[in-house]
C-alpha cells in the first residue's frame, strides 16, 4: 500500500541519506549489478555522481576531493574486480593521508561462502590499505556505519576515521541484497553532522624548546609539507615566514602555502639548502623518501630536526627528531610564531647569501637550458617555459594536476603555485595515473566555489597519459574545460632516435617515410619506447574534445592563444618534443636526488 511504501526504505536510499546528512557532496564511480540503484539513489540526495571509465581513476577523483574540500570523496564501485582495481586509489589516499570512502557492492549476504558471482573477500582484502575497513551487517546499521560503526565491531567511525587525526582511506562493503531490501523507517537512526576535528595544540615547553633551537641556528630552513596545505595552515605559515624571515622550501604538495615567488623561497637552491642546514623546521611534511629519509648524504649528519605533525607515530621516524611537536598545523605554527615575537633571521647572514648564490646559479642553468631549447622539436625546457608564460599571463587561477617522470619533474620547477593546494601529482606513493581522476575532481570543485576565474591544467608525459585516456570522454561528458598538456617524447623517460628508427625501419624492409613497424621488429624496440609522436590529439577529438599538434614554441603558443577562452569542453594540446631531451643534470641520482 501507498501508507505502508511511505514507513520504509531501501539500503541504496538509508545509505544515501546518511551520506548526505554528513556532508558529502561528490560521488565517482563505474555502475552496474548490483550498485546501480546506489548511484540514482545519491543523485536523489543530491550527491553529485560523476560516471567514470574506469575504477582506478574514480578512486583517484574521490580520494583528490578529500584532499582539495577535506570531506571525503566516495567511490562507488561493483563487486570482485571492481573494489579490485579501486584498490589503487584506496592505497593511494591512504599513502597521502587524504580521506576517501571506497564503497563495493559485495554479493548477497545469505549466499556468503557459497561462490556467488564475483564473491571475494573485499573487507580482508581492503583492510591493508586504509584506516577501516568494514562489510555493512544490516540496512537499518548502515547510518551507523556512515557515521560510527556498532561499539561491538571497534567503536570505529568511517567518516570520523577518514578525517579525524591523520586523514586515510576507509573502506565499507555493502551487500547486494540491502540494496533493495527495506526496513521499517522507524528502526533508522541518522546521527547528526560530524562535528569538525577538533584543533589540538602542542606541549607549550617543546614549542619553547623549538624556538630556542631555531633562535641558535646558523643555517635554519622550514620545509612546508603537504600536510601543512591539506591542514589548510597556509595564513599561519605565511606568517611565520613574513615575521622570521627564515628561507622555507616546499614539498611537491606544499607548493602555494607560501608563494612559489617569495623571497624567502629557496627550492631553486634545495640541494645547498638540504645538504648544509643545521636546524630545519618540517610542518606537515615525513622524513621519508621524499625527504631522503633526513640522512646523509643528502642532509648533514647532525643535522637537527623540529618536526610538527597531527599523528604522534610519525616522530622519529628514520632519524630521532630534536623536538616533536604533536598538533593540528596551523595551530603549532601559530604557537611557534608567539614564541618567536621578535625573532628575525638576518638577510645579510652567510646561510642567505650562499642560499640566493646557488639559486641564481641554477636559474642562469635554466635559462640557458630554455634558450638552447629554441628548436624544432622542442626540449622540456622550452615547452614547459612556454606553458609558464601563459599560466603567468592568462589571468585564471590554475591548479595544476601533473604526472609524469620528466614532465612532472621539470614541471614542478618551471610551474610556480602561489596557493595552497592548486597542485596535485603523483605523491608519496609515486603513483602513475592519476592525472585525468585528479583532473575530474578539480574541475567538478572548481565549478562549484564559483570563485573568480579558476581553471584546471593537466600536464601529463606521454607515458601518464596513457594510464588514463579514456577520461577525456568524461571530461568532455560533463563539459568539463580542462586544459590538457601532453608533452610527448614518444617513450617512458625518452624514445627511439629517429635515426636508430630508420635503421629498423630499413631492416625491417619498410620505407622509413612510412613509420610503420612490423611486429618483430617492434619486439626489438627498447622497453622505454613508445609509438613515435602517437596523435593522442586525435584521440582527444574523438573522444568529444578539442585537439592540437604542436611542433614549435611559435605553434604551442598560438595554440594556447586558441583554447584559452574555451569552457565548454576538455582541450589536448599534444607538444611534440626531442626524442633525447632531458633534464638538467642532477646532483644526486634517482631515489637519492632530490623530489622537492
Amino acid at each position: 500500500s501507498l501508507q505502508n511504501h511511505s514507513t520504509h526504505m531501501d539500503g541504496a536510499t538509508v545509505l544515501a541519506q546518511a551520506l548526505r546528512s554528513q556532508g558529502i557532496e561528490y560521488a565517482f564511480g563505474i555502475v552496474g549489478i548490483p550498485v546501480v540503484e546506489v548511484a540514482v539513489a545519491f543523485q536523489s540526495a543530491g550527491i553529485k555522481f560523476v560516471a567514470m571509465r574506469n575504477e582506478q581513476s574514480a578512486s583517484y577523483a574521490a580520494s583528490a576531493i578529500g584532499y582539495l574540500t577535506g570531506k571525503p570523496g566516495v567511490c562507488l564501485v561493483v563487486s570482485g574486480p571492481g573494489v579490485v582495481h579501486a584498490l589503487a586509489g584506496l592505497s593511494n589516499a591512504n599513502e597521502n593521508c587524504w580521506p576517501v570512502l571506497v564503497i563495493g557492492g559485495a554479493s548477497d549476504s545469505h549466499l556468503d561462502g557459497s561462490e556467488a558471482f564475483q564473491e571475494f573477500p573485499q573487507a580482508e582484502a581492503a583492510a591493508k590499505f586504509c584506516k577501516f575497513s568494514a562489510r555493512l551487517p544490516s540496512i537499518a546499521r548502515i547510518p551507523h556505519f556512515v557515521h560510527k560503526v556498532d561499539s561491538r565491531i571497534r567503536s570505529c567511525y568511517a567518516v570520523k576515521q577518514a578525517t579525524y587525526g591523520r586523514p586515510g582511506a576507509v573502506y565499507l562493503d555493502l551487500p547486494g541484497d540491502f540494496v533493495t531490501s527495506s526496513v521499517d523507517s522507524e528502526e533508522i537512526h541518522f546521527p547528526p553532522p560530524l562535528p569538525q576535528p577538533p584543533v589540538t595544540l602542542a606541549d607549550p615547553q617543546s614549542v619553547s624548546a623549538a624556538a630556542r633551537l631555531l633562535r641558535s641556528a646558523r643555517r635554519p630552513l622550514v620545509v612546508i609539507g603537504k600536510g601543512a596545505a591539506q591542514g589548510r595552515a597556509e595564513l599561519a605559515v605565511r606568517q611565520l615566514i613574513q615575521s622570521t624571515r627564515l628561507p622555507f622550501l616546499p614539498t611537491p604538495m606544499g607548493k602555494g602555502v607560501a608563494a612559489d615567488d617569495h623571497p624567502g623561497c629557496v627550492s631553486a637552491a634545495r640541494t645547498r639548502a638540504l645538504k648544509q642546514a643545521d636546524v630545519v623546521v618540517l610542518l606537515g611534511a615525513r622524513l621519508n623518501w621524499i625527504l631522503h629519509f633526513g640522512r646523509p648524504p643528502r642532509w648533514t649528519p647532525d643535522v637537527k630536526f623540529i618536526q610538527v605533525d597531527i599523528h604522534p607515530e610519525e616522530f622519529h621516524t628514520n632519524v630521532t627528531c630534536e623536538v616533536a611537536l604533536c598538533g593540528s598545523v596551523a595551530a603549532v605554527v601559530e604557537q611557534l610564531s608567539s614564541e618567536l615575537h621578535g625573532f628575525e633571521f638576518s638577510s645579510s647572514s652567510d646561510w642567505w647569501r650562499e642560499l640566493n648564490a646557488a639559486s641564481a646559479a641554477n636559474r642562469a642553468r635554466v635559462d640557458a637550458l630554455i634558450v638552447e631549447g629554441q628548436t624544432v622539436p622542442m626540449t622540456y625546457y622550452s615547452a614547459l617555459n612556454e606553458l609558464a608564460k601563459f599560466v603567468d599571463n592568462s589571468g585564471d587561477d590554475w591548479l595544476i594536476v601533473s604526472e609524469g617522470a620528466n614532465t612532472m619533474d621539470i614541471g614542478r620547477a618551471m610551474l610556480p603555485n602561489r596557493l595552497a593546494r592548486r597542485r596535485l601529482d603523483a605523491g608519496t606513493f609515486g603513483t602513475m595515473g592519476v592525472g585525468l581522476g585528479f583532473a575530474a575532481a578539480a574541475d567538478l570543485c572548481i565549478g562549484d566555489s564559483r570563485v573568480g576565474h579558476r581553471r584546471v591544467l593537466c600536464l601529463e608525459g606521454d607515458s601518464a597519459v596513457g594510464f588514463s585516456l579514456a577520461e577525456l570522454e568524461t571530461l568532455a561528458r560533463y563539459r568539463m574545460p580542462v586544459l590538457l598538456v601532453v608533452i610527448n617524447n614518444s617513450g617512458i623517460y625518452s624514445g627511439v632516435p629517429a635515426d636508430v628508427l630508420r635503421q629498423l625501419l630499413q631492416q625491417d624492409g619498410a620505407a622509413p617515410s612510412s613509420g610503420a613497424l612490423s611486429a618483430s621488429a617492434a619486439l626489438r624496440l627498447p622497453a622505454t619506447s613508445l609509438t613515435s609522436e602517437c596523435r593522442y590529439d586525435l584521440a582527444a577529438e574523438a573522444l568529444g574534445g578539442y585537439g592540437r599538434l604542436v611542433r614549435s614554441v611559435g605553434e604551442l603558443r598560438q595554440a594556447f592563444a586558441e583554447f584559452a577562452g574555451v569552457r565548454d569542453r576538455p582541450c589536448l594540446i599534444n607538444a611534440i618534443i626531442d626524442t633525447g631531451a632531458e633534464r638538467k643534470q642532477q646532483e644526486f641520482d634517482w631515489l637519492s636526488r632530490s623530489k622537492l
